[in-house]
């Protein structure tokens, strides 16, 4: 049996069960959510930047950030609108800009 000891997709066990293969799962712990789905952002984003399929690895960035917001308490409304406010106050990235040095 693989090992894999990761946060996983609802649905996944209902994946694996339909193959014929069995998994062995458990619900998280309050304590121990918020560390699997950081852990899970990073995860999708390392696939992502490996991957080919940049637009599936970023619909799996956004359902970790889904899920981080819900998880933190937070509404998407609060965070579309500091998103805002440190785009006008800093800017976006719209002129790829890259800081070599400063002093």
């Amino acid at each position: 049996m693989k090992t894999f000891r990761k946060l996983i997709h609802d649905k996944i066990p209902e994946i694996i069960a339909a193959k014929g293969e069995h998994a062995r799962v458990r619900v998280l712990a309050g304590t121990e959510f918020l560390p699997a789905l950081e852990n899970k952002l990073l995860e999708e984003v390392q696939e992502m930047r490996l991957g080919a399929e940049k637009k599936t690895e970023i619909a799996d960035i956004y359902e970790v950030l889904d899920a981080l917001i819900a998880a933190y308490g937070f509404s998407k409304e609060e965070i579309i609108a500091i998103q805002a406010r440190k785009r006008e106050e800093r800017g976006g990235f719209e002129k790829r800009l890259f800081l070599e040095e400063a002093e």
